[in-house]
């Protein structure tokens, strides 16, 4: 406390306490430092919450992107539904939606096919009359007519027959209402909007099917009196629904789930009173599966994330205890004289708070803030709950009160020891012992553990079970590798900066002050880079894998399909007799498959296939090369391109074709993947010999959509296809991506604390590096030979923890990449992507730092006096 004067005259007493908050501006460093400390922890207690919601959110966005847009809510559907009933269900449904908080629900029917109808004066007509409300009309395209009430005819059929407006069907003798509209036909695949009324609001005409057209009533008025007029009994597809907003977080879908169960119920129970329950299938399961997988993914990733979320908040709460030590150091002749004056340890530490507790706040606040706001940047593609929001506010909370907590006790236990017992010593032992203790070995075990568990990781992820079962320490390994690299290389760097003495260059006398100043410095030095190793290994391995596994579902889907889009066609277009449509044939091909010799042959086209096909995903520079060979005859036998070659492989060929004559060898292939096959050329077939291939497919790298509206028009048959898109369930990788991002983002909030731990090591010696640089620059040092030694100093420390980390933390992702592949049963596995962008960068970011920490070292001694400083 101090006496000031008032006014008055009268002395006034003021207390330390209440000046604390003015005080702590005497020490900037120590309040930048406490605040960023207390900003990290906060980050990542706070991301790590948010990290698991977003997860959730993201794949309750990937589960409705996969399902039909009506099929988030309940679905009431039967097939062979008496029409004699239809009013009581709808009704019933109608009178309980809008008390769960659903709109008017929407009514889709069908009949069974009508044969026997007739227009323009021929019966041989096949229909399937249909209706659907609300904005059925609307999701047609119109191509001539009105919306009058009527009945709105394919434009296939209407077209090719020349069936017109006012035209007036029949159905053996029953006159239908008038033909008041022609509209686009609806084609497989059909819009969302029409995606759970597919089999009956779709004519297949790729799959031949018999059906000439759909004809939708406008109205139900007209519907419900047409099937009146001919007798149907039943309906062969009946189905309500409601078209309710995607929901976007997990917590949004939950509530959609329960208030679809009650709906349920509730229609159920009403249709029971009327003797009618058994009319109905009430269905979620769709939906209510989807919901299963966002959950489950949620808790995968918190699982998965929690013990690193744990370590990382823990270490910055240890970093604030080391701020308190700080704090405790420099204010230790303040405190001795506040403990002679009676203040006990609780006070002292309520000093401290009150000098630091302003900055710390402010820092855990930014912190949390910061983690929500970039949650974008670092997390997944989805939105988090929020009460996963007021969670990870909780998160926040809990951290700043811990830390201040700490702070509050180190101090404390501080005073109490010293002043009150006069125990100072012993506690500086136990601080030496715990730097020699082996904590690599500890570190080094746990990493083992985690590499046993590694190897059965994502076993369980077969169908029915998409998600790979979680086990933490299989996810922590590659953490624990990393930790115990950068330990082992401190305890390294400890030594030889303790045997550094011995080292003689004053010949070269930068290098010879670089390395004295290191060895004056052992424990910020080791620090450093511990923390920096960690740091650049964390981060390598967590974008390695996030990464690796992204482009392991786009080259395994890319393999498995061939190309964007596989469309199996027939043998006209294989044969040529049908030409490619202009639309796909800058970037189509056609590939014909041949089986029976336990080897896959395919038939390719070499002028095309690089263009059509997913040649970017195949190893090798010379594809081009290899294509050419096989386009070229052999007397030999069938030039081929071999793929997976196993020993087992057979050289002979199907369909009486010569034996295999292998011109290069290649791991990979489209369509073919690792299995083992041939590639041969189209140009050495016989006409005979291609009329003989069973399968023709055609790969493009055209949307779906785009190729099958191409195909349909030049009438090619599509009996089946497939886009990447759909080939793969994509969440099992996503999941493991969204996990380790956060390990990226605890590797980068790291790579922060190390340049700052750096740049305050640097700032913390400033006078002491002020006074030697001026005296050696007193005896004749250049200026420039100062600052070359200062970016030794600096740069053999960064570039040491940046080649450690580096090749720690690559050789690890590179490792683990494949084991975390959630579809190991599908060629090929999980790679680890080019590190060299990432290593580039890595020393960009480290060379401006090492430039930056030496121009300050340099700076404070060009500004310092000499005679202050050695006066001082």
């Amino acid at each position: 406390m101090r006496v000031m004067w008032g006014k008055n005259g009268r002395r006034r007493v003021t207390k330390p306490w209440r000046a604390a908050p003015k005080a702590a501006l005497s020490s900037p460093l120590t309040l930048v430092v406490a605040a960023v400390t207390a900003l990290l922890a906060c980050f990542l207690g706070t991301a790590a919450v948010l990290q698991a919601s977003a997860a959730g959110g993201a794949t309750v966005q990937y589960q409705t992107g996969v399902t039909c847009p009506d099929s988030y809510g309940p679905a009431f559907g039967k097939g062979n539904m008496p029409v004699k009933d239809v009013p009581a269900v709808t009704g019933a449904i109608q009178r309980h939606a809008a008390a769960h908080g659903f709109g008017a629900p929407v009514v889709g029917q069908f009949t069974t096919v009508l044969p026997g109808t007739e227009f323009n004066g021929d019966p041989h007509y096949k229909i399937r009359l249909g209706y659907r409300d609300q904005a059925g009309l609307d999701n047609l395209t119109l191509q001539q007519g009105t919306r009058a009430p009527g009945l709105w005819l394919g434009n296939v059929v209407a077209d090719a027959e020349h069936i017109g407006i006012g035209t007036r069907p029949s159905l053996q003798g029953v006159p239908l209402p008038q033909v008041t509209g022609i509209y686009r036909d609806l084609l497989d695949p059909p819009p969302r909007w029409w995606c759970s009324q597919q089999s009956g609001a779709v004519v297949d005409r790729l799959a031949n099917d018999p059906i000439d057209s759909i004809v939708f009533a406008t109205d139900r008025k007209t519907f419900d009196d047409t099937v009146k007029a001919i007798g149907l009994p039943t309906l062969q597809y009946f189905q309500v629904s409601f078209y309710e907003p995607a929901p976007t977080t997990l917590s949004a879908a939950e509530d959609l789930l329960q208030r679809s169960k009650d709906l349920v119920a509730d229609v159920r129970a009403d249709l029971t009173a009327q003797g009618l329950g058994s009319l109905i299938a009430a269905d979620v399961p769709t939906f209510e599966r989807s919901v299963q997988i966002a959950r489950q993914a949620r808790d995968n990733v918190f699982v998965s994330i929690l013990p690193l979320a744990l370590i990382s908040v823990l270490v910055g709460c240890a970093g604030l205890g080391t701020v308190a030590l700080q704090w405790y150091q420099r204010r230790h002749a303040q405190l001795r004289l506040l403990s002679a004056r009676g203040s006990g340890p609780a006070a002292l530490g309520g000093l401290a708070v009150a000098e630091l507790g302003l900055p710390i706040l402010l820092g855990g606040a930014a912190g949390a803030a910061a983690a929500r706001l970039l949650l974008g940047v670092y997390g997944p593609p989805g939105a988090p709950d929020p009460a996963a929001e007021l969670q990870a506010a909780g998160a926040a909370a809990g951290t700043l009160v811990v830390s201040l907590v700490l702070l509050a006790l180190v101090v404390a236990v501080r005073v109490h020891r010293e002043f009150e017992l006069g125990r100072v010593r012993r506690g500086g032992r136990r601080v030496r012992w715990l730097a020699f203790f082996p904590w690599e070995l500890a570190t080094a075990g746990m990493a083992w553990l985690g590499w046993t568990r590694l190897a059965r990781y994502g076993t369980a992820s077969r169908l029915g079970n998409p998600l790979p079962q979680v086990d933490p320490l299989a996810l922590t390994y590659p953490v624990f590798v990393v930790l115990t690299v950068g330990l082992l290389t401190a305890r390294l760097a400890w030594l030889a900066l303790h045997a550094s003495h011995r080292a003689r260059f004053w010949s070269r006398p930068a290098l010879q002050l670089a390395i004295r100043r290191l060895a004056g410095a052992r424990a910020p030095v080791t620090g450093v880079l511990v923390i920096g190793t960690l740091a650049i290994g964390t981060l390598a391995t967590g974008i390695g894998i996030a990464r690796g596994q992204e482009a392991a579902l786009e080259t395994k889907s890319a393999i498995f399909v061939g190309s964007n889009a596989r469309l199996d066609t027939d043998s006209p277009i294989g044969m040529g007799k049908v030409a490619m449509p202009a639309s796909l044939a800058g970037n189509s091909t056609v590939v014909g498959e041949l089986t029976g010799t336990g080897s896959v042959v395919l038939v390719v086209d070499p002028a095309t296939f690089a263009r059509g096909a997913a040649t970017d995903r195949i190893p090798g520079d010379d594809l081009a090369g290899l294509l050419e060979q096989i386009s070229r005859p052999d007397p030999r036998g069938t030039p081929v391109i071999r793929v997976g070659h196993t020993a087992k492989q057979d050289a002979k060929l199907p369909d009486g074709l010569p034996d295999a004559v292998v011109a290069g060898d290649l791991p990979v292939f489209p369509m073919i993947g690792t299995s083992p096959g041939y590639v041969v050329s189209r140009t050495l077939f016989s006409h005979a010999q291609l009329d003989g291939v069973p399968k023709w497919s055609v790969l493009t790298t055209a949307p779906m959509a785009e190729a099958t509206a191409a195909l349909r028009a030049a009438g090619v048959f599509i009996p089946n296809r497939v886009s990447r898109e759909s080939a793969l369930d994509g969440l099992p990788f996503f999941v493991v991506s969204w996990t380790f991002s956060f390990v990226a983002l605890l590797g980068a909030v790291l790579g922060v604390v190390a340049v700052l731990a750096l740049l305050v090591a640097v700032e913390v010696r400033r006078r002491q590096n002020a006074l030697a640089g001026a005296l050696v620059l007193r005896m004749g040092m250049r200026p420039r030979t100062l600052l070359a030694s200062h970016l030794m100093e600096l740069g053999a420390l960064s570039g040491l923890a940046i080649v450690v980390g580096v090749v720690c933390g690559v050789s690890v992702a590179g490792l683990s990449v494949p084991r975390f592949d959630p579809a190991t049963f599908l060629a090929p596995r999980s790679e680890l992507p080019d590190p060299l962008p990432f290593v580039l960068t890595v020393v960009v970011i480290g060379v401006a730092v090492v430039a930056l920490a030496g121009w300050i070292a340099v700076r404070s001694v060009r500004t310092a006096r000499t005679a202050e400083l050695i006066r001082a």
